[in-house]
């Protein structure tokens, strides 16, 4: 049996469009509307989610810089959530970028590009749903305001003037108001070249960008209470 795959819609309309079709349906009928199997559970098969919607609505980045729908500029975000609608975990934007980062700023940035509008479909997370059970959520469609750009692009200066100063191991999660740095590595041996305290090239892990539950839940709340 081989995945069906959907066109990439060609409007935001019509993303919309497919988005809300999905809403309220399990993993279970999306998986078996695109021809493949649902995993029994998410140990080994971490990103299946994601993938999952992907597919629902024709998207075709998958693992490229660009956002997953480009020519629409829209970015997609699943976003699992308890029962009372609050995300169960933070929300990876993109990786952060160790080297090479002299005369980049936040209108040019990669994390600026991926937010400039996004589209939410939060999914049900709680562990104690069978995965093939899980509901899909009504779908949001998300620029930020001046205010959350503002305070998106002080989190994004100061991270990037640590990684810049040779500070990237003192980077911690708990620094941003909204966005923050954190270790993403499948393992500790996968290591890849930073700036060290005095300049000099050091090996560390790679780091993501992501954005705080604190930023997503009152989004979430505003929109979906």
């Amino acid at each position: 049996m081989s995945i069906a795959y959907l066109a990439p819609p060609e409007s935001e309309a019509e993303l919309m469009r497919r988005a809300q079709q999905i809403a309220g349906k399990t993993f279970a009928e999306v998986a078996s509307e695109r021809q493949i199997k649902a995993p029994a559970n998410l140990q080994r098969n971490k990103g299946w989610v994601g993938n999952l919607i992907e597919l629902a609505l024709g998207a075709q980045a998958g693992s490229k810089a660009e956002q997953d729908f480009a020519p629409l500029g829209i970015e997609l975000k699943t976003i699992p959530i308890n029962a009372q609608g609050q995300p169960l975990e933070t929300t990876f934007v993109c990786v952060a970028p160790l080297t090479g980062n002299i005369g980049v700023t936040w209108q040019y940035s990669h994390v600026r590009q991926k937010l400039a509008k996004v589209l939410w479909i939060p999914v049900e997370g709680e562990r104690h749903i069978p995965l093939a059970e899980r509901r899909i959520g009504a779908p949001l469609l998300w620029q930020p305001s001046e205010e959350e750009d503002q305070q998106l692009q002080a989190d994004w200066e100061e991270l990037m003037e640590m990684i810049a100063l040779g500070r990237v191991e003192a980077i911690t999660a708990r620094q941003g108001e909204y966005l923050q740095i954190r270790p993403k590595a499948a393992n500790n041996r996968a290591l890849t070249e930073a700036i060290g305290p005095s300049g000099e090239r050091i090996l560390t892990l790679p780091r993501g960008f992501y954005l705080k539950k604190r930023f997503t839940a009152p989004l979430l709340a505003q929109h979906f209470g």
